[in-house]
């Protein structure tokens, strides 16, 4: 299989973000440019639309925030493609009823941004944990794919209860 560049970069970018949590305070060492802030901006409000496409569960909004090339690991331990992701939602088995992001790191490495945070949800359709509510750690990466920003990879998991 063949890997481009930024692919090459996102998978190294994704495997860094495993070695840690990272605090909030991280982003203050790294002041912002003018543009820096745009991409910000702009990464924050895609983070928003993905939240709301699942709660208005719209995968046609789904498909165009993630990359043709957009995998996850996602809460169930299993890892799998957009179109895998993308046939779970239009099945009816995948569902979020209650969905609240909070982004507690973003960092511009170019024309990659890695997005990590927590995530409250509280699962619908046939996921084997409809009607719980679920505490999640989640890192995004995003790349500006022909001057458009997607989301290419995905890792998100259920913090076990104390």
């Amino acid at each position: 299989m063949k890997m481009n560049h930024g692919l090459l970069r996102t998978a190294l970018l994704l495997s860094l973000a495993g070695v840690g949590a990272w605090p909030a305070a991280v982003r203050a060492d790294h002041p912002a440019s003018s543009g820096e802030s745009r991409i910000e901006e702009e990464i924050r409000r895609l983070n928003f639309e993905e939240v709301q496409a699942f709660l208005h569960n719209d995968p046609a909004a789904m498909a165009r925030l993630w990359s043709a090339d957009f995998v996850v690991t996602n809460p169930l331990n299993k890892f799998v493609s957009k179109q895998q992701v993308l046939a779970m939602v239009q099945s009816g088995f995948l569902v979020i009823s209650v969905y609240d992001r909070q982004i507690e790191y973003l960092r511009i490495y170019g024309d990659v941004v890695v997005v990590a945070g927590n995530e409250t949800v509280t699962w619908g359709g046939r996921m084997p944990n409809a009607g719980k509510t679920e505490h999640l750690r989640f890192t995004g990466i995003w790349l500006n794919q022909h001057g458009r920003w997607q989301e290419v990879a995905r890792h998100a998991n259920i913090v076990p209860s104390p």
